[in-house]
Formats: C-alpha cells, sequence, structure tokens
C-alpha cells in the first residue's frame, strides 16, 4: 500500500533512493568521457561521434512519453512500475559493458546502436522510478522527503563520476577516459543490481484500480485543462535553463575569468555538499511557507548571490568560494520541492479524469529537462562565439565579460520569471488535500489490485 500520513520509514526511504546512485554515476560519463575516448583512443571521428550521440538522444527524447504512457496502464503482481524496472536493468547492466569496455574496433554504427540501448534502458529504469516516487505517499510535505532522497543519491552519484578521474589519477593527474570508463563499468556491474533489488524488495508500489485506462483524446483535453501544470512545467523549464547555464560554463568561467583551474574540483565538491546539507532546511522551511512559495525564495536567493558574478576577475577564487557556497545551499530546493511539486499536479489530473497517468506527466517533465540543457548550451556556445571567446586562451575583455554575463547573468533572467510564475501558485497543501479527498472518493468505488 502507499503511504498517507506516516512517513516513510527511514529504510525504506534510503532503499528508493540508492538506485539514483549508480543511475547518475552512469549518465554523466555519457557527457563527458564517452565522447572523447571514442574520438581520441578508438579513433572514431568527432563529427561521426557527435551524429551517433546527437541522433540516439533523440531518440530518447522520443521514448520518454511512450514509456512512461505504457507504464500508467502496466497492472500486475508487482505494481506498475517494477516490471519496468525489472525489464530495463540487465538492458542497462549490458549496455554499459558494450560502451565502456568496447572491443579495440569499433565504428559509428557500433557506438549508435549501444548509445540507443543505453537510453532506452536508462528511461525504463528512471522515469518509472521518478512515477513511483511521487505514487508512494499522498501526503503533502512526505512527498518532499521522498524527492530529497532520491535527488540527493543523484547528486552523490554524480559527484562519484565527477571525481572519478583524479581518484584513479592519484598524484600523477587525472586517469585517461578509458580507464575511467572501465572501472566504471566493473563498479556498475555491482551496484545497479544491488541498488535497484533494494528498492524492488523493500519499497511497496501502489495499488491500481481495475478502471478502464482513460482515451487519449479525453486525456489530452485534461492534460491541456491541467493550469498548474502548464504553469510548472514552464517554471521547471525556465529554472533548468538558468541551472543549466552556470553548469555548461562553469569550467571555462573558473579556467579562463578566475584563472584558478587547479580549484575546480573543489569549487564543484564544496557546491553540491552544501546542496546535500542544506535539504533538511528546506524541508523544514517548505512546512512552514508552503512548497512553491519556498522554492521561489530560494531561486530569489539564488539570484541575489549570482548577481555578484561579473563582477570577479582573476585571482577571486576565494570569493567565488563563498558564492558556491551560498549558491549550494540554495542547490538543495532546487533538489526536492520541484519534484515534490510535480507529485501534487498529477493529483489535479487524477481527481478530474480518475486514472492516475504519473508515468506520463514525469516523461513530460523529463523531456522539460533534457530541453533545457539542450537550450543552455543552444544559448550560450553561439553567444561566446559571437563575443569572440576562444576556449584556447588570450580572450579581449569583452570576450571575458561575455562569459561572466551568461554564466551569473542570464541565469537571473530566466530564474525571475520561473519566479513569477510559482510566487502565487495554484496548488497549496490545503487544495492537495482537497484533492486527495476527491482521488480517495473514486478509487473506493473501483476495486484495486496489485
Amino acid at each position: 500500500m502507499a503511504q498517507t500520513s506516516n512517513g516513510l520509514p527511514l529504510g525504506r526511504l534510503i532503499a528508493f533512493g540508492i538506485p539514483g546512485v549508480p543511475l547518475a554515476a552512469a549518465g554523466l560519463p555519457l557527457f563527458i568521457f564517452l565522447p572523447t575516448f571514442y574520438s581520441s583512443e578508438l579513433g572514431v571521428g568527432l563529427t561521426a561521434v557527435g551524429a551517433a550521440l546527437l541522433v540516439s538522444r533523440l531518440w530518447d527524447v522520443a521514448t520518454d512519453p511512450v514509456v512512461g504512457a505504457l507504464s500508467d496502464r502496466t497492472k500486475s503482481r508487482f505494481g506498475r512500475r517494477k516490471p519496468w524496472i525489472l525489464l530495463g536493468l540487465p538492458l542497462l547492466m549490458l549496455s554499459i559493458w558494450m560502451l565502456f569496455r568496447p572491443p579495440v574496433a569499433v565504428d559509428i554504427w557500433y557506438l549508435a546502436g549501444w548509445s540507443f540501448a543505453v537510453y532506452l534502458a536508462w528511461t525504463m529504469i528512471a522515469l518509472p522510478h521518478g512515477a513511483w516516487g511521487a505514487e508512494i505517499s499522498n501526503d503533502y510535505h512526505e512527498r518532499s522527503r521522498i524527492s530529497a532522497a532520491r535527488e540527493v543519491c543523484v547528486v552523490l552519484g554524480t559527484v562519484i563520476a565527477a571525481a572519478m578521474p583524479a581518484i584513479l589519477g592519484g598524484g600523477a593527474g587525472e586517469a585517461p577516459e578509458g580507464d575511467v570508463l572501465s572501472v566504471l563499468a566493473i563498479a556498475l556491474m555491482i551496484a545497479l543490481p544491488v541498488s535497484v533489488g533494494a528498492a524492488l524488495l523493500w519499497v511497496p508500489d501502489r495499488r491500481v484500480s481495475d478502471q478502464k485506462p482513460t482515451p487519449w483524446r479525453d486525456g489530452l483535453k485534461l492534460l491541456k485543462a491541467n493550469l498548474p501544470f502548464r504553469r510548472l512545467i514552464i517554471a521547471y523549464l525556465l529554472n533548468g535553463v538558468a541551472n543549466g547555464l552556470p553548469a555548461t560554463l562553469f569550467l571555462l568561467f573558473v579556467q579562463h575569468v578566475l584563472e584558478a583551474k587547479a580549484q575546480q574540483g573543489l569549487l564543484l565538491l564544496v557546491y553540491f555538499f552544501c546542496g546535500i546539507l542544506s535539504v533538511p532546511l528546506w524541508l523544514w522551511l517548505s512546512r512552514h511557507w508552503g512548497k512553491h512559495r519556498t522554492w521561489c525564495i530560494a531561486m530569489i536567493l539564488n539570484c541575489v548571490f549570482f548577481a555578484t558574478v561579473p563582477f570577479l576577475g582573476a585571482g577571486d577564487a576565494i570569493l567565488f568560494l563563498g558564492i558556491c557556497v551560498l549558491t549550494g545551499l540554495c542547490l538543495g530546493a532546487d533538489l526536492t520541492l520541484p519534484a515534490s511539486i510535480q507529485a501534487d499536479v498529477v493529483d489535479v489530473d487524477t481527481a478530474e479524469g480518475g486514472e492516475r497517468r504519473t508515468g506520463l506527466y514525469f516523461a513530460f517533465w523529463g523531456m522539460a529537462t533534457k530541453l533545457a540543457l539542450a537550450l543552455a548550451v543552444g544559448v550560450a556556445f553561439p553567444a561566446l562565439d559571437l563575443a569572440g571567446f576562444d576556449t584556447g586562451g588570450g580572450n579581449t575583455p569583452w570576450a571575458l565579460l561575455s562569459l561572466a554575463l551568461l554564466y551569473g547573468g542570464a541565469p537571473i533572467l530566466f530564474k525571475l520569471g520561473a519566479i513569477g510564475l510559482m510566487w502565487k501558485f495554484p496548488l497549496d497543501e490545503s487544495v492537495q488535500r482537497d484533492l486527495r479527498d476527491r482521488i480517495a472518493r473514486i478509487e473506493t468505488d473501483q476495486p484495486t489490485r496489485m
């Protein structure tokens, strides 16, 4: 049964979140290490690598709504989400192994084929896992706790993967991408089945009713009529671009503006550590101020701190460290509250249509996440090129200022748009409680089964 008023026990909470560690550790190398490894060490051309990864990412976006909708309609004695995760796990392990430890002779078709497989498998696990988390509890605040467990684990996995080159290199610099991928492949063969198995065994999936699925045409009408969903997904996209810009430009900013390349690992570690450390604070504040208002306050503070970034220059690494601490503390709200609000927005649809379509909704948010990252890259690099920025160095003051403004100034504009949409968000704790009462009345009229 899904949890209602009582909180999920700590052991089950950890078991639910822990798959986020290997999933994130598997996802980061696909963007960071894999392109260089295949082009530099395996001899696949840069254009071929870029084309293969681009097409596979487009395929990834297309599979999101399909997997989400199908998982909503899955009925088994194990629940709706667990069968998809069980199907995706062996495919993910196989495709990671083939991509991270390839034979000596590979070509674009090998890279493209296994990239298609790894993204499909990742979607089959990550998307149902997110929807599953939204359905574990009906409680407004407990959902924040559950989303926090998952997102903190995702950050931990990201940090582990990002630190792997330095860890393997020891004091001799960073290890080659091939060595990093090989070690990660072996580690993931252990971590993935153990962590996913713990979640499947110890965390309940919710019961589903025998109600007939909502027809597609009626479902689209409900989707369009869901005003909180429309406001949230636009705010989520804007905030995603705002977060994606500094993530995309971080290394360039530290290297060329601050001239502190040797400190970039420490700065990233401090940022993520502060984000994890602040999660309990934002959970506590959201109980007093509400989730959407607390998230807005965190975004406002983030804007204030980022406004100082364009004034930094060479030798200001210590000042930037302070900014990393402050913006990292704001990160805790981004990790926990939007995903929790997403679960509440699905209740609007369920109360109107009677069918839980959490997977489909989370598919749209997954697509928004990927679109935000694509837009961040699409905005940042052409703008830098227009300003005459050169990654090799020797940049003019205008080029460096352009980098600083894109890193610290442009995100503020996107966050202000998100704040404007969310400040008077119409779905708070009392509204969500009324929605849950309506859904409960609907479900008492429907037989349920696992």
